[in-house]
């Protein structure tokens, strides 16, 4: 076979096991096949796995030949049933792929033969099996396959786990064959993508506008109208308890003009028409603009995605494995805050950035880490490590050594300095600018990337270590732009955080009530903080103050036990991309009554909520994302409470249980009315009126039903604890009706002073309580 040669005609018949197993095992024994994980395998292997593939009805075995001679081997399979079953939400008409294209011959390679095969297996695929979609994963690491895969119309969607590797899950339309995916890292902003992203924040702003009492729809006809003055939203919407509207999106229209002009749905847009309602300050318009539209860009890329269908993220993986389970929840989420309208701004990633470190990528990047002078630099522990037991937890001993010899070749002392994790991106676009004096006199020093691979998550400062689950979340500065703040770090906070988690970590453990509802909190069990730059020598706050420092808070894995599963409470909001829900696909997976399955969930979650606020006045920040619940047969059996340094409360001193001197930064004492709004507006409000909304319109549970449920956990709660140190009446008829998008709408850079929450609020006049006593 000359190299020359062209490829000929090709065809594609049945595999024989016994026939051809001697053949496909000469291929799948060489170096080139070393994908199929198969090189030590011996004929009789391959002859039974052929047959194993051949008996089972969801896959085929093939073989491509070439002028009588097979040149490649071709699995087909079900989606629904093999392999993707965890995270491709497969529909008919899909068939998933494997190719093995021989190994070239001692006398040359045939020029173009791997990409004809390839074109013939897809034909086959649309001609002979019927196939819409065919769907390939390709180990990422896969080059050359994966160029191949682009010749012939395959788009990547994103990285997944499966089959215990990491692979670049990718899709073909057949009706695109030879039609080379060329779009480009911006292919998510084509119109299809981001029509559909400008729908939903349409959509989503109506909903939360109205809900804050910005704007008033009026009824028309069967359904609603809201006119802007410029424009006329007509939709389709059911209203529910708390001011909530689930608007339906597919009925979504905006004309203009004395005609009705149709024009097409515009975020922005609708942003500028309610300007002067919405009271953005005219210096601030063109960042909310701006976070408006990276929002969209998010949405259109995630769309453009896809992910795990609700019912696959319900049910879990079906290997068991728990940590990939819990990183793909993690990485499927859409919604971002579901109240916020500018939810994912995160102004300052570019399109690299976004598919390497947004949480929804589900990608893996490692940390670059620094050596911090010492004399500069404050390491805070908890008080059950020490320093040498924190990084002999966190870092191997060879990568310590590592670091050592770094500063060693630089003539520095190791002992002087502590090692500091940073971003990726906050290295390449803050600290080797912003700290280059730093550098430059060795009071930092780059040492280089730790091995490590870590998955970005929700709260998109944070990292789950994915190389070793036991380790330790990091948790570092990150100076973008998103949902109200510049999300730096205060090394200030960070010098007493540790303890504040020790302090709220023993409070917990120690309570009978908060031990039987399974409530934990994963402590933040040591921080880092540089001070030895120029900003720090100047006393006037800036950002460049919150650009270096770090934290580790414990993981969940080392804490779950056999047969459960972990699920950041965010998944309780979240719809896939065919309008299923995450909650009620877990309700019916569970086998239990809908009020029962809500009962259990609310003992988990609201009952520990309520229990610390009145009884020990300790209030979290507990919205979706600060939350990892932990579910056995898809029911919710306990939560972890998370992100505690910087958000809990302490509302009010008492003598018997005095909070430390050294932590009083948390203690901040309010009157009832306002230590009520911790369970009034961030759960009832924040969450449990978009879980009972979601609930009531799939049919689940009605919205009656579960607000009753929630009252009669309240009441179980006080009847149990008559002596709770704060009695609050959270069954009132009323409470305040605190605003969130109020809040980033006066100030998108600076929401709120962290340090004093309560003077920032913006309040609508009062909400009736759904669980209220007329």
């Amino acid at each position: 076979m000359s190299a020359d040669a062209t490829p000929g005609l090709l065809s594609v018949e049945p595999v024989h096991p016994d026939r051809d197993a001697a053949l496909v095992q000469s291929w799948l024994a060489h170096l080139a096949s070393s994908w199929w994980g198969m090189q030590q395998a011996d004929v009789v292997e391959v002859r039974r796995y052929l047959q194993a593939v051949a008996a089972d009805p969801a896959q085929d075995g093939w073989l491509v030949v070439r002028d009588g001679h097979p040149c490649a081997y071709v699995e087909t399979y079900d989606p629904a049933l093999v392999l993707l079953t965890d995270v491709w939400p497969a529909r008919s008409g899909d068939v998933g792929m494997h190719l093995l294209v021989a190994p070239p011959p001692v006398d040359g390679r045939v020029h173009g033969l791997t990409s004809a095969v390839m074109r013939t297996v897809v034909e086959h695929c649309r001609d002979a099996l019927g196939a819409r979609r065919v769907v390939v994963e390709p180990d990422v690491r896969n080059t050359a396959v994966q160029a191949k895969n682009a010749e012939v119309g395959f788009r990547v969607l994103r990285e997944v786990d499966v089959d215990g590797k990491r692979a670049l899950l990718s899709v073909l339309d057949t009706e695109r064959i030879g039609q080379p995916d060329d779009d480009g890292p911006a292919a998510h902003l084509r119109p299809e993508h981001l029509a559909v992203a400008e729908r939903h924040l349409v959509a989503k702003a109506i909903a939360e506008f109205t809900h804050e009492r910005l704007v008033t729809p009026r009824p028309d006809g069967d359904g609603w109208l809201l006119d802007t003055g410029a424009s006329r939203y007509r939709f389709r919407a059911r209203r529910h308890a708390l001011e909530h509207w689930s608007i339906d999106e597919a009925s979504l229209t905006r004309t203009t003009g004395s005609d009705g002009q149709p024009v097409p749905l515009d975020a922005q847009d609708l942003v500028l028409e309610l300007r002067d309602v919405l009271g953005i300050p005219d210096a601030l318009v063109g960042t909310y603009l701006e976070e408006v539209a990276s929002t969209l860009a998010s949405a259109a890329a995630k769309h453009r995605r896809g992910g795990p269908s609700a019912g696959q993220l319900a049910r879990g993986r079906s290997d068991g494995d728990v940590v990939a389970g819990f990183q793909d929840v993690e990485a499927a989420m859409t919604e971002g805050h579901p109240a916020f309208v500018a939810a994912n701004g995160r102004i300052g990633f570019g399109l690299d950035e976004y598919r390497a470190y947004a949480p929804e990528s589900g990608g893996r990047f490692l940390y670059r880490w620094l050596a911090a002078r010492r004399a500069h630099t404050h390491l805070a522990l908890a008080a059950d490590r020490s320093e040498a037991e924190h990084w002999a937890d966190e870092l191997d001993p060879e990568t310590v050594e590592r670091f050592r010899q770094t500063l060693r070749r630089r003539g520095l002392d190791p002992a002087d300095f502590v090692w500091l994790p940073v971003h990726p991106w906050q290295w390449q676009h803050r600290i080797a600018v912003t700290f280059a004096p730093d550098l430059g006199r060795q009071d930092l020093v780059d040492l280089g990337e730790g091995p490590d691979t870590y998955q970005p998550q929700q709260s998109i400062r944070t990292a789950f270590n994915r190389s070793r689950p036991e380790r330790s979340y990091v948790k570092t500065a990150l100076a973008v732009q998103n949902m109200g703040f510049l999300r730096g770090m205060s090394p200030a906070y960070m010098r007493s955080t540790p303890a504040v988690n020790d302090w709220v970590a023993e409070l917990v453990a120690a309570d009978p009530t908060l031990r039987a509802a399974g409530f934990r909190v994963l402590r933040e069990h040591a921080a880092i903080g540089y001070t030895g730059d120029a900003y720090h020598r100047v006393d006037v706050a800036s950002p460049q103050r919150k650009m270096l420092a770090a934290l580790w808070r414990e993981s969940p894995v080392p804490r779950t036990e056999p047969g459960e599963r972990l699920l950041t409470m965010a998944a309780l909001l979240h719809r896939d991309a065919d309008g299923h829900a995450v909650a009620s696909e877990l309700v019916r997976a569970s086998g239990l009554e809908p009020a029962e399955w809500v009962r259990r969930y609310l003992d988990a979650y609201l009952r520990p909520v309520v229990h610390c606020l009145t009884v020990h006045d300790l209030a979290f920040m507990p919205h979706g994302e600060n939350l990892v619940l932990v579910v056995r047969d898809a029911v919710v059996t306990g939560a972890f409470m998370k992100d505690i340094g910087e958000e809990v409360a302490v509302l009010g001193v008492h003598e018997d249980r005095p909070v430390p001197e050294s932590i009083g930064r948390i203690v901040h004492p309010v009157d009832d009315d306002e230590a009520a709004l911790a369970v009034h507006t961030d759960v009832f409000d924040g969450v449990l009126r978009f879980l009972a909304a979601v609930l009531d319109d799939d049919g689940v549970l009605p919205e009656s039903a579960f607000w009753e449920l929630v009252g009669a956990c309240i009441d179980r709660h006080a009847a149990e604890h008559p002596d709770r140190r704060r009695p609050l009446d959270l069954r009132a008829p009323t409470f305040a009706h605190s605003c969130l998008n109020r809040l980033q709408l006066r100030n998108t850079l600076s929401m709120v002073d962290l340090a004093d929450q309560s003077s920032s609020l913006i309040r609508a006049g009062e909400m009736p309580n759904p669980i209220g006593r007329g």
